[in-house]
């Protein structure tokens, strides 16, 4: 039943986050005063950083993607957070596919407000709530699964 859990998690953020990109990369725009919805290839990551490492940055990314499943197992995350699992890594390897099948990640929410802001997308998004979770459940609900 977790191992469900964690499948359907990741393959729902992992398809809804390519589908969406795949509506970017085929020329969707939406403009507006504080938000635009454009096609950017982000070869950093967060703000663009370690860009100067060109193909390199994939790999890194494999090499921490990996070690933080390896140990997410290893102290059985997976088995306690299912859910907030299958999220985290749907969306870190959706981001990931980007770069080995795009040349780096498409980005495509772009806050310009008041302050321009990092362009982002849903696994972005799907990321920062995972982490959210865990950081509730370890403060607040230590004994709580989810």
């Amino acid at each position: 039943m977790k191992i469900s859990k964690f499948l359907f998690s990741f393959f729902s953020v992992f398809l809804a986050d390519q589908l969406i990109k795949m509506l970017f990369l085929n020329g969707f725009e939406f403009k507006s005063k504080c938000i635009s919805l454009i096609l950017a290839i982000n070869k950093g990551v967060a703000f663009s950083m370690f860009s100067f490492l060109g193909e390199n940055l994939k790999y890194i990314q494999v090499a921490i993607i990996a070690g933080l499943f390896v140990y997410f197992i290893k102290e059985k995350v997976i088995s306690k957070h299912p859910v907030l699992s299958g999220i985290l890594f749907g969306a870190a390897l959706s981001n990931l596919f980007d770069r080995f099948t795009r040349g780096g990640v498409v980005d495509y929410v772009y806050w310009h407000c008041g302050f321009d802001f990092a362009i982002f997308n849903f696994a972005d998004v799907m990321i920062d709530l995972s982490i959210l979770g865990f950081l509730y459940f370890y403060f607040f609900k230590k004994n709580d699964k989810i």
